[in-house]
Formats: structure tokens, C-alpha cells, sequence
């Protein structure tokens, strides 16, 4: 049965409805919007992006006064770290963190087991920075001596608006464990003490946290794995977005850390993978772009993967010349921007960025940056 309720409703001489009371419109998400059947004139108020909209018959159009602004989803990874370098005997390098990895898409995971972070809105016609890190470069060649150079570098930070996903932590050489703990990228990056996105891999025994294992930021990436320092020398995993990196073992280098999956852009890709560290066994690298550890001697480990922020797998020294041997670059990272097709269109100047363009899945429009720096303005 239907049922009107009113307290007055009245006409004016131009045959307006006037209503006493505020109209309340219909609210809807930007999804639930899409997914109705609408004609022109229809008006809703967008929960998503907090503005009442009007359909033109092709198009919603903001009513919002003031600036207009767009509904974002981002997952932002910054570049893995390198492995570091291994000198004679043989010792190994530990495996490269991956770069930190923050993401805002509904019902999925940010680095570290945080959850997806809130929803961010941009404002249109503004310059918005994106920055893709590169991979950090591998511990120089080692000389035998404690020589902090020789650790793995630690991987670029990616950047999109005032989101910053922090470089992975570059792996350990094998005196670094008992005497350094900072990161030659810089001398404030310290490899021990959360400022880097995933930390990376000891090459010494030690387990303490300064002494051979390097440590994740919060809400990016999780720690790395400790070196074994007695039989057969293994150096430990680099940590990933999604996990721990193993710790080595008489034999093994221990497993790089597994990244974490996302569909941002409507396929399901696993990325920031920590890498493995090095020993007559190499360690795995983990899933999503981490380089595995070598097993050879005089053997440097494999790179991470491109765009991916894999961090890189361990070298091994050797017994004949070259004895001494430098670490692997890691993987650089990627910034991946989806929204609602209907809500906004990206600037087609986008200097100094590299990227494939803009894509669709389903009534959501996409874009990959792989590479570069500079600033997008969406309309």
C-alpha cells in the first residue's frame, strides 16, 4: 500500500513545488550509482565522493560548490633494495628488502598485514606528484674488511600526491652484521631502524635487530631474515610485503619474504617480494619479484623483478679469483591509479613519466606508471 506523508506542499504562479522541509536525495556509492538505471534529470547524493550529482542522460555531473575533486584508488610501491656484496671463503650477502607498498583499494592489504588505507580524494585540475623509485644498486664488490659500502643499496621511494612508499632495505654484507647497521644510500637511512619499507637480509649470525637484520616500516613491508654464521655460511632473506624474510640455515640462504597480491588493475598481480639470501643452497626469492639467492661460488644473486619493488637476492664469494663478488640491483617499483570512469578524465600531459596509457575495466578507468617523475592533473 503506498503512502504519502506531508506537511504542506504548495505551488507557486510558475508552477514550482515549493517543500517547508529540506529535500533529502538518495544516497548511493559510486558503484551502487553505476549499477543503476538512470534517465536525465535523475539526481543522487554520491557517497564515495561526497557530492550530490545530477545525470545529464550520458554523464553524472557534480553539483559540489567549490572545488571539484575525484575519488582515488592507489597502490604505490617503491623500489626493492640491492643485495649486498660477498668476499672470499665464502661468505654471502644478504637478500634485498622489497620497496614499501601502500594501497587504498577497498578489501585489500597494505605492506606489513595493515589493512587498506582510507579513501583519498583529489582535487581536480591540481598538480599531483607521482614519482617511480628505482631499485636500489648492489653492495660494491666486498675487500674483506668491514666496509659498510659494501652492504646493498637501499632501494628509491615512490610518491603519489602525499602518499610515500619508502625504498627497500638494501641486504647486509657479511661484516656489516657485527659492526654496521646503516644503509650506504644515506647517512640518515638506517637499515635497523624502520626507515626503509622492508628490511633487508643479515649476513651474520646475529639475530638482534642493528646486527645483521634490517627492519620494515610499519604498514609497508616486514623485516628480514638473519645469517647463519657457522658450518656452511647462508646469509638471510630480505623481507616482503607480506611476510618475514627467512633466516639461514648450515647450507641454506634463507627464503626472501612473499609479496602481496592486488587487482587493481582487474587482474590479480603479486608484487614486492623480498629477496633470497645466498649459500650452497640459495635461497628462494620470495613471490612477487624478489631475486633468488645464488649457490655458486663467485656467484651474484638475480636482480628483483621491474616494477614489482622485488628486492634482490644474495651473492657468494669464492675460493679462487675473483674471490670477492658485488650484490644485485633491486626491482623498481610501480604507482597504479584506478577510478571511476564517469568521475574524471587524467591530463594527457604527463612529462617525465613513463606509463602505458590509460586502460578500462568495466566502468573503472586505470593507469600504470613505471618509471620517472613528474606531476598528472585529472579533469
Amino acid at each position: 500500500m503506498s503512502e504519502l506523508k506531508t506537511n504542506k506542499i504548495s505551488t507557486n504562479d510558475q508552477n514550482n513545488v515549493a517543500i517547508d522541509n529540506a529535500l533529502g536525495l538518495k544516497s548511493y556509492t559510486t558503484a551502487q550509482r553505476d549499477a543503476l538505471t538512470s534517465v536525465a534529470g535523475d539526481m543522487i547524493y554520491n557517497t564515495t565522493l561526497g557530492n550530490p550529482q545530477v545525470y545529464t542522460g550520458s554523464t553524472w555531473n557534480d553539483l559540489k560548490a567549490g572545488v571539484e575533486a575525484v575519488s582515488i584508488e592507489y597502490l604505490v610501491i617503491a623500489g626493492g633494495g640491492g643485495s649486498g656484496g660477498a668476499i672470499h671463503t665464502p661468505q654471502t650477502g644478504g637478500g634485498g628488502g622489497a620497496g614499501g607498498y601502500r594501497t587504498n583499494k577497498t578489501g585489500q592489504t597494505s605492506g606489513g598485514g595493515a589493512s587498506a588505507e582510507p579513501t583519498l580524494i583529489v582535487p581536480k585540475s591540481s598538480n599531483i606528484t607521482v614519482t617511480v623509485g628505482a631499485g636500489g644498486a648492489g653492495g660494491a664488490t666486498a675487500t674483506g674488511s668491514s666496509n659498510d659500502a659494501n652492504n646493498g643499496q637501499t632501494g628509491n621511494n615512490s610518491v603519489f600526491s602525499f602518499i610515500t612508499s619508502l625504498g627497500g632495505g638494501g641486504g647486509f654484507e657479511h661484516y656489516s652484521g657485527s659492526n654496521f647497521s646503516r644503509n650506504p644510500a644515506g647517512p640518515s637511512i638506517s637499515n635497523s631502524a624502520g626507515l626503509v619499507g622492508s628490511g633487508g637480509g643479515g649476513a651474520w649470525s646475529a639475530t638482534t635487530v642493528g646486527t645483521g637484520i634490517g627492519v620494515g616500516r610499519t604498514g609497508q613491508g616486514y623485516n628480514g631474515g638473519a645469517g647463519y654464521s657457522s658450518g656452511t655460511l647462508a646469509s638471510g632473506g630480505g623481507g616482503g610485503a607480506g611476510a618475514v624474510g627467512g633466516n639461514g640455515s648450515n647450507g641454506n640462504g634463507g627464503a626472501g619474504g612473499n609479496g602481496v597480491s592486488s587487482d587493481i588493475t582487474g587482474s590479480a598481480t603479486t608484487r614486492a617480494g623480498g629477496g633470497g639470501g645466498a649459500s650452497s643452497t640459495g635461497g628462494s626469492g620470495g613471490s612477487g619479484g624478489g631475486g633468488a639467492g645464488t649457490s655458486a661460488l663467485n656467484s651474484v644473486g638475480t636482480a628483483g623483478t621491474a616494477n614489482t619493488g622485488g628486492g634482490a637476492g644474495g651473492s657468494r664469494g669464492g675460493t679462487v679469483s675473483p674471490q670477492d663478488v658485488g650484490g644485485a640491483t633491486g626491482g623498481s617499483g610501480v604507482v597504479i591509479l584506478r577510478w571511476a570512469t564517469a568521475d574524471a578524465t587524467i591530463g594527457a600531459t604527463r612529462t617525465g613519466l613513463t606509463d602505458g596509457g590509460v586502460q578500462t575495466d568495466g566502468t573503472d578507468s586505470y593507469i600504470v606508471f613505471t618509471g620517472g617523475t613528474g606531476t598528472i592533473t585529472f579533469s
